[in-house]
């Protein structure tokens, strides 16, 4: 029995990807004047393998990672420019980021059917200082019963078992009771699995994105709106 339904937030309730791309762009041109590169090519080269690599440890500060960029090319950045290029950077994606048309309307109705609904998100860079984004939507935040940062209070981020487990702690739910929706393969569906929760993959209609190309046995859904027909996987809480 299904008893709540779980969400990720970005690319999930709202969708920021060309906040992301527009903030990237800006942190790229900054860092390659500040080095006084003449190889915008390699530059870029190094600014990705790093960036792969702090993302595949899910660690997200565009800080840390614009300092170990510095580094690579022999170089120590003044800490408090690095500050203000982050600043910059959130600015940037918030002022960009939208819930997705549907999600207000969702939410109320399952909501309504009786679901319990939480969020897990993970921290990333100055969100790390109680400055998430999920904040700027009090109509979408009001609707969780319990919120996840991880990466705060010594929370492992996703996907690691320990906000999940946290999560399922709070609501007082066993895994088997609980669907987890989210749009990354890697953080948001293997991390919920590898705890026992059913993970619906969320590949926005709106995103635009290299989706990987992997075979799961998770539902694959394009909009939220598609959560209140998944009768197989969400089914009624009342007996």
């Amino acid at each position: 029995m299904i008893r709540a339904i779980v969400f990720d937030f970005g690319q999930t309730l709202v969708d920021s990807s060309e906040g992301f791309r527009a903030a990237e762009r800006e942190a790229q041109q900054k860092a390659f004047g500040a080095l006084g590169l003449a190889d915008r090519e390699a530059f870029l080269t190094v600014y990705r393998a790093v960036r792969s690599e702090f993302h595949g440890r899910s660690r997200f500060s565009r800080k840390a990672i614009l300092a170990e960029l510095f580094r690579r090319h022999g170089r120590e950045a003044d800490p408090a420019l690095l500050t203000q290029w982050e600043t910059d950077y959130w600015q940037r994606v918030r002022a960009m980021t939208r819930p997705f048309p549907e999600a207000g309307e969702v939410l109320r109705q399952l909501a309504e059917r009786a679901y319990r609904l939480a969020l897990i998100t993970n921290s990333q860079g100055q969100e790390a200082e109680g400055q998430h984004r999920l904040a700027d939507f009090p109509e979408l935040e009001r609707r969780f019963e319990v919120v996840v940062v991880a990466g705060e209070g010594g929370v492992l981020p996703k996907p690691d078992p320990a906000p999940f487990q946290l999560c399922l702690e709070l609501l007082g739910l066993s895994p088997g009771e609980a669907v987890y929706v989210g749009d990354d393969w890697r953080i948001d569906v293997r991390g919920a699995e590898a705890v026992g929760m059913r993970p619906v993959w969320l590949k926005h209609r709106l995103v635009r994105r290299n989706w990987p190309e992997v075979e799961t046995a998770a539902p694959v859904i394009d909009g939220l709106e598609a959560l209140l027909e998944m009768e197989t996987i969400l089914k009624g809480v009342k007996q």
